[in-house]
Formats: C-alpha cells, sequence, structure tokens
C-alpha cells in the first residue's frame, strides 16, 4: 500500500503545502482520503480523478472537504470516467456536501457523487481493501478511519480531540497518520478538539503501531518540533507528513 501526501496544512492551505489530503493506492485501487483545499490539482498531477475507485471524507470542514466540488465538476463536465465515484462521509455530513451543488446542478452532482454515509463502528470494502470507521471527538461528525490491504494497515486519525475510538482503531496498525495540531503539553486553555503532538505520541505507543507521520501542522509552526515532541513518549519511527511526501506501507512479521 502506497501512501502519497497531497496536502498536510492545518485549517488552510499554506503558500507551499495544500491543507489536508492523501491518495492511498494498493494494486490498481485507489483512494482519495480527504478532499482538502488546493488538493484536487495535486490528485489530478498523479492519476486521472475519473478512476477513483472511492473518497473518504473525514468530517465537513472545509480544509478536509472543499476540493470534492473539484472532482464533482471534473466528473460532471470533463473527460467521462467510472461514475458515479463512491464517496463515504461521517452522519449527518450528505446533505450539508449535496448543499453546494443547488447553485449549479444539483442531480449532476447526485449523478457522479454517490455519497453514503457510514456510522462509527461500521465497514466497506472498495475492490480487496477493507475500510473500518471510528468517531472521531470534533464540533462536527467526525471518522477517525482505519484502511487494511494486502496485510498492511493505515489508520488516518482525521481531526480529533482526546477520547474517541482512535486507540482501538489504531490497535497493532503498522501506520498511524495522526494530526498533532498543537504544540506544548495540554493544560485548561488547550483546544479540546485537537491533539498535542505529545498526545499523538501517547497514542502511537499505547497503540503499538509500526510508524507514526504527523500531519495537520500548521503553516507557522514548525514540523520538526511536533516530531521531537512525539519522540518523546513514542520510541518507533516519527515521520512528517511533508507536501509530495510518499510512504510505503508494508506489513509487519
Amino acid at each position: 500500500m502506497k501512501l502519497t501526501v497531497l496536502g498536510s496544512t492545518a485549517g488552510a492551505p499554506s503558500r507551499t503545502n495544500p491543507a489536508s489530503g492523501y491518495l492511498i493506492e494498493h494494486g490498481k485501487t485507489s483512494i482519495w482520503l480527504d478532499a482538502g483545499t488546493g488538493t484536487f490539482m495535486e490528485l489530478a498531477q498523479r492519476i486521472d480523478p475519473g478512476t477513483l475507485d472511492a473518497v473518504v471524507i473525514s468530517h465537513v470542514h472545509v480544509d478536509h472537504c472543499a476540493d470534492l466540488y473539484g472532482l464533482y465538476g471534473y466528473l460532471a463536465f470533463g473527460p467521462s470516467g467510472d461514475v458515479p465515484v463512491k464517496v463515504f462521509v461521517p452522519p449527518g455530513a450528505a446533505a450539508h456536501l449535496a448543499s453546494f451543488a443547488r447553485a449549479t446542478e444539483e442531480h449532476v452532482f447526485n449523478v457522479v457523487l454517490d455519497i453514503e454515509e457510514v456510522a462509527p463502528g461500521s465497514e466497506v470494502s472498495v475492490d480487496d481493501v477493507t475500510i473500518r470507521f471510528g468517531d472521531a471527538i470534533h464540533p462536527v461528525s467526525a471518522l477517525v478511519t482505519r484502511i487494511d490491504a494486502g496485510g498492511a494497515s493505515l489508520v488516518y486519525s482525521g481531526d480529533t480531540g482526546p477520547g474517541g475510538d482512535l486507540l482501538a482503531i489504531a490497535a497493532g496498525a503498522d501506520v498511524l497518520l495522526c494530526e498533532a495540531s498543537i504544540i506544548g503539553v495540554r493544560d485548561e486553555r488547550t483546544y479540546e478538539y485537537h491533539l498535542t503532538a505529545i498526545e499523538a505520541g501517547e497514542t502511537a505507543a499505547e497503540a503499538g503501531v509500526g510508524r507514526l507521520i504527523l500531519t495537520h501542522i500548521g503553516a507557522l509552526m514548525n514540523p520538526q518540533d511536533s516530531v521531537d515532541e512525539a519522540s518523546e513518549v513514542f520510541s518507533g519511527q516519527i515521520a512528517y507528513a511533508a507536501h509530495e511526501a510518499v510512504f510505503e506501507i508494508e506489513g509487519r512479521e
């Protein structure tokens, strides 16, 4: 399984790095994991978007879903592809996403994108890839996602605060792609709906993952600071989800 970072900046794109979005490839199967601002162009530089097998949207904040409308436009008015493309979203997200299409052709939106709400605890299959979903702690309905294929496993935190299903769903995973929006130790002033880099490291350690990849780091932050803090509590390999980085994910013996 291969993970390509299309973008990883928290909140909004920076001048050099789009918002959150990742391309997951296994054999001939391709999955777009979050569609944050700026990531559709990155996706289109790597594959024909019309050949996507599925899209997973962790939640409907714009830095994770805005470029879904780029895919909609491409499929509706560009070269024909394998439509409709399945889009998995959290409970309650379908109506929100479809509302953006009402200014154009809502019926076309529903033709080219097959949006399916998935509840925490559910599991779906895309070709020979298995995707499981858990509950994330965020102000809107949000998902933690686990992808298993060919004996390898990737868990994506999406945006989440401490708690929820992240620890359970990450247990034994080969790679944890985890948000680390906050630097320093949590106190009463710390935003409750995101993780610190230390908490990301603690989660990786407790879950027994093979490798930790930190993401959702703000444009004004130094990613190395986040890596350094996570390394205080996790002894395994740690990397930053840099723009255009490619990670090969293999199952552990």
